[in-house]
């Protein structure tokens, strides 16, 4: 089952000063428009790139809307990761509600 965490939650995470693993499994060209941090892995890389995560660490993945995080997650969570979670809404949900000023493509 997939756990999801809002953009309103990781805001407040960020806030208190917390520095979650952000998983971005965009396309680098997406990535380049705009990002919220962490490692670049686009979806279809990530089988061969699981040697680079934590299998123990919380991992917070993103994308655009939530949809390619979603099957990230259900991927990695099939792979033995412990603590990953979905950002819901994607870096798309982040620039409506947290950040207008971060690029919408």
């Amino acid at each position: 089952m997939v756990t999801e965490l809002s953009v309103a939650q990781l805001k407040d995470r960020l806030e208190k000063g917390e520095t979650p693993f952000l998983l971005d499994v965009r396309e680098p060209f997406e990535h380049e428009i705009a990002n919220l941090g962490g490692l670049l892995i686009p979806l279809g890389d990530l089988p061969a790139r699981l040697g680079e995560l934590d299998k123990e660490g919380e991992i917070i993945v993103y994308c655009h809307t939530g949809r390619r995080s979603w099957r990230a997650t259900e991927f990695l969570q099939r792979q033995g990761f412990r603590s990953v979670k979905n950002l819901a809404g994607g870096i798309d949900a982040w620039s409506t509600q947290i950040d207008p000023k971060l690029p919408r493509y």
